[in-house]
């Protein structure tokens, strides 16, 4: 599978994973915090930083009742209406250009994820160069066709989709003219629990979709974006902010700075510790193998002495024979004297024709 690259970045199994750090609404509506935001995520050694192009009224209507107000007793936002939660965490386009050009400077990519199609017009002004599609709206059809037939890569959020949704979500994009996809594992819970996670799908999603896969994670700390890597994934996302305490709306499943500068420290380990099917020593063990076992004489013998268990041992180090040889070896004479101490070799024994 050939990798992917976006600006300077190359994603796929022969690079280290991806790092994204997901701002969503963790600026709480300061130009200023979010700028803060993609320094710190630049210092932790985040790849990019991703923005959400939205407003409340291209998201949802102006209702605080029925199905548009949030009663959930276990949601992180119970008695909210949709319309004022997506108020409170929209990142104002106006915001979009300087954030971007932050992202330019120091070194790191800025991209966003669109909800409607004026958003993905607005971000083709700004030249960003990918996009992503989030888990809810991985079901339209409509603005899919529109981000992929911009030609630029694509990274889509699983969660709760279908084998088939995601199969039209796939063609879609692809017949729409996205030849770069990448398909995030995600759980659609916030937090999201490692247990309902099941990692597991992403070797399978790979090969079922014949694509890059990666891992949108909501869950707290890093073992399961670890674990990610480990069965392949190449691209890990994450809630990021500055500090959880300062609140916001996505703050709690968030990761701090010291938290993601571990995240990337830790992902390309699990990546650099995969390598490649291998058995036998390593370039780095070949000095090791001196520190195995083997034959050695252990009390000083006289030529035509017979070896037995007194005289012979199995010990570090392994410049004698292999320990497989000692049962051979028991009751054989030696054909020269050798101190306590010296490696038994094969023409040592009497009648070897070693």
């Amino acid at each position: 599978m050939k990798s992917i690259a976006i600006n300077n970045c190359k994603i796929g199994h022969g690079h280290p994973p991806f790092i994204i750090a997901e701002m969503s609404g963790n600026h709480n509506q300061s130009l200023d915090r979010a700028l803060a935001i993609v320094e710190a995520a630049a210092k932790a050694g985040a790849h990019a930083v991703k923005l959400q192009t939205y407003t409340a009224d291209t998201m949802t209507l102006d209702i605080a009742e029925r199905e548009f107000f949030i009663n959930d007793p276990d949601s992180l936002w119970k008695g909210k209406s949709l319309y004022d939660l997506y108020k409170e965490a929209y990142t104002p386009w106006e915001w979009h250009k300087p954030i971007f050009d932050r992202c330019k400077e120091l070194g790191i990519i800025g991209f966003s994820t669109p909800f409607d199609a004026t958003a993905v017009d607005f971000l083709e002004e700004l030249d960003v160069p990918c996009y992503k599609i989030a888990s809810f709206e991985n079901i339209d059809i409509p603005l899919i066709k529109k981000v992929a037939a911009t030609g630029k890569p694509m990274l889509m959020s699983t969660g709760m989709a279908t084998i088939a949704e995601l199969d039209e979500a796939v063609r879609t994009s692809r017949e729409a003219g996205c030849s770069d996809l990448i398909l995030l594992k995600c759980t659609s819970t916030y937090p999201a629990s490692p247990e309902y996670s099941n990692l597991r799908t992403i070797p399978h999603m790979r090969d079922l979709f014949d694509c890059e896969v990666g891992l949108s994670d909501h869950t707290m700390g890093i073992g399961t974006a670890i674990a990610s890597v480990a069965i392949g994934a190449s691209v890990i996302e994450k809630h990021f902010t500055l500090c959880r305490d300062d609140g916001g709306v996505d703050s709690s499943f968030s990761m701090e700075p010291d938290e993601m500068r571990t995240l990337v420290v830790e992902t390309e380990r699990a990546w650099q510790s995969l390598g490649k099917v291998k058995y036998g020593p390593t370039e780095k063990e070949t000095a090791s193998l001196v520190f195995r076992r083997s034959i050695y004489v252990v009390e000083d013998m006289r030529k035509g002495e017979v070896c037995t268990k007194k005289n012979l041992r199995i010990i570090r180090p392994g410049y004698g024979l292999q320990p497989k040889h000692y049962e051979t070896i028991l009751g054989k004479k030696i054909n020269k004297s050798a101190k306590k101490g010296t490696a038994l070799l094969w023409d040592m024994i009497e009648g070897s024709n070693c």
